[in-house]
């Protein structure tokens, strides 16, 4: 074996074990069919067991490996019982799940914004805190991954809630990468504009579509599977030497002057 094919050994996933949160659709779902394709366990996380069942069952049928993990992940009680509930240690974890409020600050009430902010980053906090105890109880190095936006370190209107939640979370990366180290790794992705089903009412939109044909240097919108790459990379060895690093998956937009 040369060593160009030894180094491509260091993006496999094999003998890991990933939690994908928020992963029966979306960004997450291509996540977890990334990481199964690289050779991990994958946990499929949802709130509704026939489609957790069907997601799993569709991996398994390409000869990957795909457990259910029916909770939710914003229930910290909930998020508890299942990691203590599994038997193979997990050592790959993407907090994926969030919710999103688009109005503007007059239409949030504070609880409403309380919500969002428990939802999108206290629940990030408290199932990370959990996940790095049991790495810590069983002497085992993990790689942690949060998916925050590139709405975190920026702003527009109608968007505040889920904007000072994404900034909170991506702040919260680096101070764990710092309290992990050097047992866990901790990273984040930030993406940009992605086809997702919850962003279908926008794809076709007129004002969008010229947003993204003026803003957006690659004039697209990104797919799903164009962040499960960069997943892998942060969960394998390939970036063995990289923590605290907010990756960022816009195409362009916001380097755009």
């Amino acid at each position: 074996m040369n060593s160009f094919n030894k180094g491509m050994l260091k993006f496999q996933l094999k003998e890991r074990t990933a939690l994908i949160t928020g992963s029966t659709r979306g960004i997450g779902w291509s996540i977890a069919s990334g990481m199964a394709e690289a050779g991990a366990t994958v946990y499929i996380n949802g709130r509704d067991k026939k489609i957790l069942d069907t997601r799993c069952e569709s991996i398994i049928d390409l000869g990957y490996n795909a457990k259910p993990a029916l909770f939710d992940a914003t229930d910290v009680e909930a998020t508890d019982k299942f990691l203590e509930s599994t038997t193979t240690p997990i050592d790959i974890l993407v907090n994926n799940a969030a919710i999103r409020l688009r109005k503007p600050i007059d239409e949030i009430s504070p609880q409403a914004f309380s919500d969002v902010v428990e939802a999108n980053l206290n629940s990030v906090y408290a199932i990370s805190r959990s996940f790095a105890s049991r790495l810590r109880n069983q002497g085992t190095k993990g790689s942690l991954i949060n998916i925050t936006s590139i709405a975190g370190p920026r702003a527009r209107q109608g968007d505040p809630a889920y904007t000072a939640a994404k900034g909170g979370l991506e702040a919260l990366t680096r101070s764990l990468a710092v309290e992990l180290a050097p047992s866990v790794r901790c990273n984040a992705i930030a993406p940009g504009y992605f086809a997702t089903d919850a962003n279908a009412p926008f794809v076709d939109d007129e004002e969008v579509k010229k947003f993204v044909e003026n803003r957006i240097p690659l004039k697209r919108w990104g797919q799903p599977e164009e962040i499960a790459g960069a997943a892998v990379f942060l969960a394998s060895d390939a970036s063995s030497y990289i923590t605290g690093h907010t990756l960022v998956i816009d195409a362009g937009l916001t380097i755009l002057f």
